[in-house]
């Protein structure tokens, strides 16, 4: 991963998790171990499946800029149908609270959108990288190029 990518997906990962963390701290308080345990799953699904989308699409870029929208819909379409499965599987599952891992999943991937929007938003790279004055560009190497 580039340098510009762990910085944009730790301004994304790093408040995701501080707003997991009172989440959860929230539930113990107001539910008890159940709902401490829902938070948690709630914010871990989060993180992880934010991540992996993040680290396959900067590969995809860093290999070729063509193969990033497919990879991004094909990790978009196995997490949905990764956590249908989830859902089908653990439906009858006692121990946590569903409200709290619902409530927290989405609070969680709402501030992980705004987080990484703003990450990109500040991020100082330069869009477009400009010729070094000593390489010609391709209009001064073909023949009869105008400038």
């Amino acid at each position: 991963m580039q340098e510009h990518d762990a910085r944009t997906f730790r301004g994304a990962a790093i408040p995701t998790a501080i707003a997991g963390s009172v989440a959860m701290v929230a539930a113990l308080a107001l539910q008890g171990v159940p709902g401490l345990i829902g938070a948690f799953l709630g914010t871990l699904l989060v993180i992880a499946f934010f991540a992996v989308s993040f680290v396959t699409v900067s590969w995809a870029g860093k290999h070729s800029p063509q193969l990033m929208f497919p990879v991004a819909l094909g990790t978009y379409v196995l997490k949905v149908v990764l956590l249908g499965l989830l859902l089908v599987l653990f439906r009858d599952a006692e121990g946590f609270e569903f409200t709290t891992f619902g409530l927290t999943a989405i609070g969680g991937s709402l501030i992980w959108v705004g987080a990484h929007m703003r990450a990109l938003a500040t991020d100082r790279r330069p869009i477009v990288e400009p010729v070094p004055s000593g390489e010609p560009d391709s209009a001064e190497t073909e023949p009869g190029g105008q400038r």
